[in-house]
C-alpha cells in the first residue's frame, strides 16, 4: 500500500513534465508506441487537448516572431 502511494506521488509530480514531453513528441511525430499507449490509457483527454492546442499556438507565435526579426534585420 505504501509503495502505491509513493508511485502515485511520483506520477503526480512528474505529470506536467511527462505531459509536455508527450505533446512535444507528438507534435514532431516522434512519439514512441509505449508512450502513445500510456497517453491513451489516461482517464481524460482534456489535458492533452489543451496542452496540444497551447503547444501549437506557442509554435506559431515562435515562428511568427522569428520571421519578424529576420525580415526586420534584412530589410534595412
Amino acid at each position: 500500500m505504501e509503495k502505491q502511494r509513493v508511485n502515485d506521488k511520483k506520477n503526480q509530480n512528474n505529470k506536467p513534465k511527462s505531459l509536455a514531453l508527450s505533446i512535444a513528441a507528438a507534435l514532431f511525430g516522434v512519439q514512441s508506441d509505449r508512450n502513445r499507449q500510456h497517453d491513451f490509457s489516461q482517464k481524460s483527454p482534456w489535458p492533452f487537448i489543451i496542452a496540444g492546442i497551447s503547444g501549437i499556438l506557442l509554435f506559431i507565435a515562435l515562428v511568427a516572431a522569428i520571421t519578424l526579426v529576420v525580415t526586420a534585420t534584412h530589410g534595412r
